[in-house]
């Protein structure tokens, strides 16, 4: 390729691997990006966030305990991720499983990469005693996949898993939905229940909030609808 230069030299010089390491150290350096690695070692003090799982199973409640690390702080590339999951109860009954299934999570967390697939291994964990449905109507179908439940709404908190819940606009528009479907056939939610005692299990969410809205059988929870 021919260049033409229209302009005068008036100096010219030959750029050697010298003067390539000399320009290169004058750039300002460019901050270092930590991911997160299982080589990476524990701080002193990690944020962390408590939740409480109570189920008609056991007498006695489980606490999840999950601390955060913060990785690259005080940068635009600042970013919270799981470091290590703790689970504790009264109830010594599953001790040994518990202790194994932290164990495994922590390693996984401390692996780095899309750790966001344990969400969907958990909740596909199904008891062969049945499941249960939790306060709201939601079905359960093991204390697995609710300890899963439990590390998606944890993820969604820091950002790691996108929230999918209705906006606030879909939300207004179930309110009415709900509000028109009592006016017409007035019936109290079960004790444990947010949603009419006549409704069914929502395909979709797992929650029982599914009613017959103008010969439409629309969830009261996700706004799932056959009519569209």
């Amino acid at each position: 390729m021919n260049i033409k230069i229209e302009q005068k030299i008036i100096k010219s010089a030959v750029l050697d691997k010298a003067s390539q390491q000399q320009e290169a150290a004058s750039e300002p350096p460019k901050a270092e990006v930590i991911h997160m690695h299982e080589k990476l070692a524990r701080p002193e003090s990690l944020h962390g966030i408590t939740y409480k799982i109570k189920t008609p199973l056991s007498e006695h409640a489980l606490y999840v305990t999950i601390n955060d690390i913060v990785l690259n702080p005080g940068t635009e590339h600042e970013m919270r991720r799981p470091f290590e999951i703790f689970i504790n109860s009264k109830n010594m009954e599953h001790f040994q499983w518990i202790i194994a299934l932290t164990r495994i999570l922590s390693a996984v967390f401390r692996k780095g990469g899309d750790v966001t697939f344990l969400v969907d291994e958990m909740h596909s964990v199904f008891d062969p005693q049945g499941g249960y449905f939790k306060k709201g109507g939601r079905y359960t179908p093991s204390i697995v996949a609710e300890i899963g439940d439990v590390i998606e709404q944890h993820m969604k908190t820091i950002g790691m898993i996108e929230s999918t819940e209705p906006d606030q606009h879909q939300q207004e528009f179930l309110q009415a939905k709900r509000r028109e479907y009592e006016d017409r056939q007035p019936s109290a939610p079960e004790p444990d229940d947010d949603y009419p005692a006549s409704a069914i299990l929502c395909k979709k969410c797992q929650t029982r909030a599914v009613v017959n809205l103008d010969n439409c059988m629309t969830c009261l929870s996700c706004g799932e609808s056959k009519c569209g």
